[in-house]
């Protein structure tokens, strides 16, 4: 009798260990399935606004960016980056974006221009949070170094001594950090873009092989980067501005969907790869989501 008592004692935790086994595996498989989400989901609308008007796009330079900050930043960026907002609307490739109609089937026209810029040394500290962006953004506004502007985009470009790791900046598989404040009763849009240089193999990937740093269009690392990063970051504030407009259904915006691709390549003058021509500069930007029947991610419709 205990003999055989004994045997269903066994019996019963070699089921339990089993039963435990299994469920590992299940949640392991799980987590891979997470990590391997396919990102050629259809897009969804939410409902809610997308950006149809023409927009200003103000950027407040955060930080140190004077000649003398080293390689935290200085006036070449600024050159780079204020001609690259200069010339960014209008084309090609934020045309994508009118894919993306509201609940009344307005589209975004794609219509941006440069606004102005203001400077800020360190006025919320080196490690920022969602709610220090949105007050760098406020005291702007509120010293009338910038306009309260409903329709705008401000973007805050912070120099490689900023930190913002609450917003997912220099953070692995992360993608750039945009949202909403409020000021005087009205509400703002915004983003945040780091300098690369912080942290090169997150930010600026796409100008490294094998741990050596390739040539970039503009001889700028930090500035190439960050127009990359600019150009996805205003194609998701575009098509969702406060969270409600379009997302897929792993909660991945459009300009997020082709992250790390950059479609057809050419060779610029200084031998670096480019894919984008605005002006008198090249540029490598990231492609962005075409919402049509297939989907794709492109440079164009």
């Amino acid at each position: 009798m205990k003999a055989k008592q004994t045997l269903l004692i066994l019996l019963a935790i070699s089921i339990i260990g089993l039963s435990q086994a299994v469920s590992a595996q299940i949640v392991t498989s799980n987590q891979h399935q997470t990590m391997s989400v396919k990102t050629d989901s259809r897009m969804v609308y939410h409902n809610g606004p997308v950006l149809t008007e023409s927009a200003a796009v103000y950027a407040i330079w955060y930080g140190c960016w004077t000649n003398n900050c080293g390689i935290a930043g200085d006036s070449a960026y600024q050159f780079i980056l204020t001609d690259f907002l200069s010339s960014i609307g209008s084309t090609p490739y934020l045309q994508i974006n009118s894919t993306y109609p509201d609940s009344v089937g307005r589209t975004p026209n794609g219509t941006l221009f440069f606004g102005g810029s203001a400077v800020d040394p360190f006025s919320h500290g080196f490690d920022l949070t969602a709610s220090d962006i949105q007050g760098i953004i406020s005291d702007q506004i509120l010293t009338s170094q910038l306009p309260l502007d409903p329709s705008a985009i401000y973007l805050v470009l912070a120099s490689a001594d900023v930190s913002s790791t609450a917003t997912g900046f220099c953070v692995p598989a992360a993608f750039p950090h945009h949202g909403y404040g409020e000021v005087l009763g009205t509400k703002f849009r915004y983003a945040f873009v780091g300098n690369p240089v912080r942290c090169p193999s997150i930010g600026a990937s796409q100008f490294f092989a094998n741990g050596t740093q390739l040539p970039t269009p503009n001889g700028n690392l930090g500035a190439d980067a960050m127009a990359s990063t600019i150009a996805h970051v205003l194609s998701t504030l575009i098509t969702n501005p406060y969270g409600s407009g379009w997302f897929d259904r792993y909660g991945l915006e459009n300009a997020d969907k082709c992250e790390g691709q950059f479609g057809q390549t050419y060779l610029t003058a200084n031998g670096a790869r480019g894919n984008l021509r605005l002006g008198q500069r090249d540029f490598l930007i990231q492609e962005n989501w075409v919402n049509d029947r297939k989907g794709r991610c492109a440079m164009r419709l």
